[in-house]
């Protein structure tokens, strides 16, 4: 859908981007809502540690983060899937307020299958969901209608295998 611009790492592009955050959670507050932004491999905010940066220096309550696994793979990482989603929820992980349900078949910019059609951990993101106390929606996106019987299915077994496997004071 877009693509990463070769400024995004400047300094400037990240005070840019903190002035325009600043207003826009501002806006937020004084409507009472909540703004969620997305950590992508094609942003300024690239990962979960800038996320977390990012949710540092803005330091309100009305900006959260809208987490999408298959987006947080920088070309090479793929092979470290657990530890990177790990630290994407040691992060941010306290701060989701909607999560994204697609797929990825590599690493880098990726993320555009349907969900479990690809490679990402759903098993460990389901759980990593569920460890953070997320009660929000998982919205499915990045397939076509077809899919969507298949998607939802599987997610419903994944979320089920995840319930299963807690202790009963969890469930």
């Amino acid at each position: 859908m877009w693509r990463g611009h070769p400024d995004n790492n400047l300094p400037s592009a990240w005070q840019d981007m903190v002035v325009c955050m600043r207003e826009a959670a501002d806006i937020a507050r004084q409507a009472g809502v909540v703004l969620g932004f997305e950590p992508e491999v094609n942003n300024v905010v690239d990962s979960a540690i800038k996320a977390r940066r990012l949710l540092d220096e803005i330091g309100s309550p009305h900006l959260k983060v809208t987490m999408d696994a298959a987006n947080l793979f920088h070309a090479g990482e793929l092979p470290r899937m657990k530890e990177v989603l790990d630290e994407a929820f040691a992060l941010v992980g306290k701060d989701v307020v909607m999560a994204h349900a697609k797929d990825l078949d590599h690493d880098g910019d990726a993320g555009h299958k349907a969900a479990g059609e690809g490679k990402l951990d759903y098993d460990r993101y389901l759980y990593l969901l569920h460890a953070v106390g997320f009660k929000g929606p998982l919205f499915l996106h990045g397939l076509r209608e077809a899919q969507v019987p298949g998607c939802v299915g599987f997610l419903r077994e994944k979320l089920a295998r995840v319930a299963s496997a807690l202790p009963l004071r969890e469930r």
